[in-house]
């Protein structure tokens, strides 16, 4: 289970600064999603071995000035339902503001552990000025600089602390489907249509979050857990936030999961928030089914549902390798087709190739077609592994890897795709020298 700490404040006090830094410690193997809200918000840090998730509030404030306390008792509200730890920051140059008792109030009545940062103490003389945010009532106070990250080492020493002791249930080792998607997109009916009928053979697991529902489904041959983040009580007072909202609940079921089912509406096509979820479930390296929902609305000719997966490929290119299975999830219609993908790429994932027959198979094909040479330097590829990873993860020894681009890059991890199949699972390719 993947701990989520969060980091709430008033605008202009550092907390994307701080964001950076943490997520930085990681940014060789972890990218953060651009373009999921507003601004970059979602990463993965480590800190005394322990990996956490990182969600960085701070682009969600906007309008004019007479609805920024609104917005941000929303996102602070939000953050304190989602998040395990969070880390309020205020500006210790700009002094206690009312903005900040606000925010502080709030977290106080949460029952969440939280750590007050007063950022922006970039020298020693300024740490004595970090006194008044006493006055806010959460114990200690943190005196930090995120932009030369003085003082963070100690922050995080006691942030770990709280997600290292929190306890683990165990859940049964079995495939664990996540359903998710936008708001509104069928993703409760889903849920109904696998388990409504079917209650006398499911059995509820207590969730290892808050906010994932773990339902064990054992019949026609199918058993697996499904991570329902659907069914869960409607939130009051999410409208503008609705989508930093969704990414949350979805990051959380994401790494959770082994395969993700992302439901879209088939009556407004796939929209960037689908895309965002998407990529979301792609930079986790998570399985991917796209299931295509209310398609018993859309009006049809003979070539609609190849156009309409024609346009999804072309959305998530590069990685277009997923299964798309259209369904009228009230008619039941393919929701068994959608189990049998997810094993599918659940099984996909898995896969390992012997190390014999990678090489056997795939060197005489890049034989066939090497890189382009560079510079008049000739690149050769002499040896294949796969790594014991949870995911398809491939290392290629060769005598220049640095002259390797991205498009011969595609064009391997497609060959392993053809040779092997890999539907629906992120591949990783790593070039290494010999």
């Amino acid at each position: 289970m993947v701990n989520i700490l969060a980091i709430v404040g008033r605008p202009n006090v550092g907390k994307s600064t701080l964001f950076n830094r943490l997520t930085e410690s990681r940014h060789a193997i972890v990218e953060e999603t651009s373009g999921v809200t507003r601004d970059r918000h979602y990463g993965k840090a480590t800190w005394n071995g322990i990996e956490f998730s990182v969600i960085d509030t701070g682009g969600y404030v906007v309008g004019s000035d007479d609805v920024f306390e609104e917005e941000i008792r929303k996102q602070v509200n939000l953050a304190i339902e989602e998040a395990d730890a969070i880390i309020f920051m205020v500006d210790v140059r700009a002094g206690l503001t009312g903005m900040d008792e606000d925010v502080a109030e709030v977290l106080r009545k949460s029952g969440k552990k939280v750590f007050l940062v007063a950022n922006k103490a970039d020298n020693p003389n300024m740490h004595a000025e970090v006194s008044e945010f006493y006055s806010l009532g959460l114990e200690f106070v943190y005196a930090v600089s995120a932009v030369n990250g003085s003082g963070t080492g100690e922050l995080l020493d006691e942030v770990v602390k709280v997600f290292e002791i929190k306890p683990q249930e165990e859940v049964p080792d079995l495939p664990k489907f996540a359903i998710i998607g936008r708001p509104n997109v069928g993703k409760s009916s889903l849920v109904n249509a696998f388990l409504g009928d079917e209650r006398n053979i499911v059995t509820s697991i207590p969730g290892t979050t808050r906010d994932s529902i773990y339902s064990r489904y054992k019949s026609f041959g199918f058993d697996f857990l499904l991570i329902d983040t659907a069914g869960l009580r409607k939130k009051e007072k999410v409208k503008e936030n609705i989508e930093f909202y969704s990414v949350m609940r979805s990051i959380r079921a994401i790494e959770n999961s082994d395969v993700c089912f992302l439901l879209i509406d088939a009556t407004e096509g796939f929209e960037s928030q689908d895309l965002n979820i998407f990529h979301l479930a792609d930079k986790n390296k998570k399985g991917i089914v796209i299931v295509v929902n209310k398609w018993d609305l859309v009006e049809k000719e003979s070539k609609t549902h190849l156009d309409f997966e024609e346009l999804i490929r072309s959305k998530t290119a590069p990685f277009s390798d997923v299964p798309i299975v259209f369904t009228s999830i009230p008619k039941k219609q393919r929701i068994f087709k959608v189990l049998e993908l997810g094993y599918k790429v659940y099984n996909n994932r898995l896969k390992q190739i012997s190390t014999s027959k990678l090489n056997n198979t795939m060197l005489p094909v890049l034989t066939a077609t090497p890189p382009p040479a560079v510079k008049g330097k000739y690149i050769k590829i002499k040896y294949i592994t796969q790594l014991k990873t949870d995911f398809p993860a491939f290392v290629f020894f060769c005598n220049l890897p640095q002259y390797i681009r991205d498009p011969y890059k595609r064009f391997v991890e497609n060959q392993l795709r053809q040779q092997f199949g890999f539907q629906g699972v992120p591949v990783q390719i790593y070039f290494r020298k010999k």
